[in-house]
């Protein structure tokens, strides 16, 4: 075991999850020989490893081996380190001027240091007054310097404390800023605590801790911990409830106490309004009441307009004619149950004329001298709606103008909903509110809507109802429409236009669970049988690079790779590591990062895996002048990388409409490639040509609505390379992982 000693100059990397950095460190000492041969500058070294609570300009004692990256050379990997406190002169100056406390730059450090010398921070800590003595400090200045290097003190103790139980430095953060001294109070008596008010520390990391400080198993803290942890669980896999049964049974796998004592505990915390139990099921509180009012919310709008039918039909007439459009019957009916209803659903597959419905709605609308908004829960589905209608759409979150800060005033869940600047007390001013692609719509997301929506709005909620569900938790869409609480069209004939293409037609007779003719005569719908991994992945790389970019017109980063799963011989992480190989390779003048086990490469695909509400974008004119800004780039938005910069240690990301992102380091976690990714993911997006390997899976995974799903994102070419048994299959197989949500339940009231 090697040691180093030095202090911190730069920190090029840091990933706040894990801890996981990158630092620069100036050695104290000799390095050993070897080592210093092989370096191009023995002045500073390359050390990585897990750093929680490191800044810049600290003192550290580290051990561990050097090693040879096949990229960047000579690196010390560390295994464990310690942070020292400067002890020279020089030392405090150094760390004083690298930033690390607020207000303190170089010249002032100097100056202080000058003045106290070795007992610079005791003079800081315990007679912070006299810090007033130095030119530039005023009083209040001197208090707060005082309070930085206290709370820096408390924090970094905490921080030591805490990474003992594997907490990293993120999270430590937080817990520190929830409880401040009190942390160490809250761990050793109810770790469990954690879980309840702070995101991101889960039942398992308090689990861990609890068991090292010996609580009970049968501990009354931990039983109810692990019940709202089983319960947000569950909203990970789409669920806003879990039948009671059930959720014992996963509480008591989980917990392995007596079952009799787990519902004991849990009417306790219905009581205690931490969970709520409808008949057999049971909700985390916080779901409970988003549902509970979504369907209140939604019942408070659907009012009826008095609008006679006769002065409808008359005024489709005019605009048929304005627009060289011709309304079918259920058209027609649509549009009078737009005028006529509070709240009305539009749905149908593609080809059934869903754009030309909408057009004609908002052409009604705007004779009437309304105004209108649209909106679509991707950038990618707002882009498409502003083209097929000819007018502007956002996204829900912009339209909801994203303010990113969170207050959270709900419960203990996280919903993201108090991110938004419009809500009931500042709420969306217009007369009509136009949703597209709702089949992506959560519960989260339509309660943060509908809190905006004032009395008098109409809402016309627009979807196809036989695609996947959304990610997030709920069953929007499908229970509105179950409900049979409010005016529903469905759009079902396929218009002749339509019908010329075998990407619609196919995916009627998909839904229908109808044979499809795979004979490789069409002109946008083909198979290539291939038995393997290997053989299907050599194709799909020959697809995208050669032959498909041709073939429909576009570019190789507008062909996009559906694959079923993350994990397997074709999931997500597999191919995107391929193909970044074959697509963008390495390149003299083409910048890259290493990043733990990814490289981030200039002109890779890209996409954001979270929402981030804070990030600040750009649109860039000439001379990159900025002559648009915003906030928020959200989960599942896609892009290219355009620079990598290691000076400023930032990746700038390009989106849609030219939106430029700069990404510190530090946030490239919130990133991953995209030349594959889920068909989940590819919800509300469409693509001039999309590629979908097959391969057997998940039985409850290879469905009929997950095949329907990624052959509707196809605009000019479909291709299945693969095992068309597994084709078969999941066009015959209906069934579907159960997802439990009660909205339809709470639309309809038992009385």
């Amino acid at each position: 075991m090697e040691k180093l000693n030095g202090y911190i100059e730069h920190i090029i990397y840091k990933n706040e999850e894990n801890s996981y950095a990158v630092l620069v460190v100036v050695p104290e000492g000799l390095l050993p020989e070897e080592v210093e041969e092989a370096l191009d500058d023995a002045s500073a070294i390359t050390c990585v490893g897990i750093f929680p609570g490191i800044t810049e300009g600290v003192n550290v004692e580290m051990e561990g081996e050097y090693v040879t990256h096949v990229n960047y050379g000579m690196q010390f990997k560390m295994t464990r380190f310690a942070t020292v406190a400067p002890k020279g002169i020089e030392e405090i100056k150094r760390y004083l001027g690298s930033g690390a406390i607020k207000g303190i730059g170089p010249a002032l450090a100097v100056r202080i240091v000058k003045k106290f010398k070795a007992d610079t921070f005791r003079v800081m800590e315990e007679e912070p007054e006299r810090l007033a003595e130095v030119k530039g400090i005023s009083e209040r200045m001197a208090m707060d310097i005082a309070d930085q290097m206290i709370a820096k003190r408390d924090l970094r103790e905490a921080m030591m404390f805490l990474a003992q139980y594997g907490i990293n430095n993120n999270l430590s953060v937080k817990i520190y800023q929830e409880y401040g001294p009190d942390l160490y109070k809250v761990i050793q008596e109810n770790p469990y605590k954690m879980a309840e008010d702070i995101s991101g520390v889960g039942f398992k990391i308090a689990d861990e801790i609890a068991s090292r400080i010996g609580i009970r198993t049968d501990s009354e803290f931990r039983v109810r911990s692990g019940i709202l942890y089983v319960l947000l669980q569950a909203t990970l896999n789409g669920h806003t409830y879990l039948p009671k049964d059930e959720l014992l049974m996963e509480a008591f796998e989980l917990l392995r106490v007596d079952q009799e004592y787990i519902e004991a505990n849990l009417m306790n915390m219905a009581i205690d309004k931490k969970v709520v139990i409808k008949g057999d099921a049971v909700y985390a509180y916080a779901f409970y009441y988003m549902e509970s009012t979504t369907a209140q919310l939604l019942l408070g709008l659907d009012a009826e307009y008095h609008v006679a039918d006769e002065l409808i039909d008359q005024a489709i007439h005019v605009i048929e004619l304005e627009e060289d459009m011709e309304l079918d019957v259920r058209q027609r009916e649509a549009v009078h149950g737009a005028v006529q209803h509070g709240v009305f659903v539009l749905t149908g597959g593609p080809g059934t004329g869903k754009t030309t419905t909408i057009r004609a709605i908002i052409k009604y609308f705007e004779r009437e001298g309304k105004d209108i908004f649209l909106a679509a829960p991707t950038g990618r589905a707002a882009k498409r709606m502003s083209e097929a209608t000819g007018y502007e759409a956002r996204t829900v979150h912009r339209m909801l103008e994203v303010n990113g800060k969170s207050e959270n005033p709900e419960g203990d869940v996280d919903t993201d909903t108090s991110f938004f600047q419009r809500n009931e007390h500042n709420p969306l001013e217009t007369d009509v509110i136009i949703v597209d692609e709702v089949s992506m719509v959560d519960i989260t997301l339509m309660y943060a809507l509908l809190r905006a929506v004032p009395g008098g709005t109409r809402l016309i909620l627009v979807g196809d109802v036989n695609q996947l569900p959304s990610v997030g938790p709920g069953n929007v869409l499908r229970d509105i429409i179950a409900s049979n609480r409010f005016s529903v069209v469905r759009l079902e004939k396929i218009f002749r236009q339509a019908t010329q293409s075998d990407i619609v037609v196919n995916a009627h007779k998909i839904q229908r669970g109808e044979p499809v003719t795979i004979d490789n005569k069409s002109k946008d719908f083909f198979f290539m049988e291939r038995p393997d991994a290997d053989h299907i992945i050599s194709v799909v790389i020959q697809l995208v690079q050669e032959k498909l970019p041709k073939y429909v017109g576009a570019s190789t980063n507008d062909i996009q790779i559906l694959t079923p799963t993350r994990k397997g011989l074709l999931g997500v992480e597999r191919l995107n590591k391929i193909l970044q190989q074959y697509l963008n390779p390495p390149a003299d003048g083409k910048n890259e990062r290493e990043f733990g086990d990814r490289i981030f490469r200039e002109g890779d695909k890209v996409m954001q895996i979270k929402n981030n509400y804070q990030i600040e974008w750009e649109i860039q004119g000439k001379y990159r002048i900025p002559v648009d800004k915003g906030t928020g780039v959200f989960n599942g938005d896609m892009g290219i990388v355009r620079e990598i910069n290691d000076y400023s240690s930032s990746m700038w990301i390009e989106y849609d409409e030219g939106k430029m992102v700069e990404y510190p380091y530090k946030q490239v976690d919130e990133l991953e490639h995209a030349y594959a990714v889920t068909i989940h993911k590819s919800q509300g997006s469409e693509y001039p040509a999309v590629v979908i390997p097959l391969l057997p899976g998940p039985s409850m995974l290879m469905n009929r609505n997950l095949i329907y799903t990624a052959i509707t994102r196809a605009k000019q070419c479909c291709m299945l390379v693969g095992d068309k048994n597994v084709f078969d299959h999941m066009v015959n197989n209906t069934n579907q992982a159960q997802r439990y949500s009660g909205l339809c339940d709470r639309l309809n009231p038992v009385v």
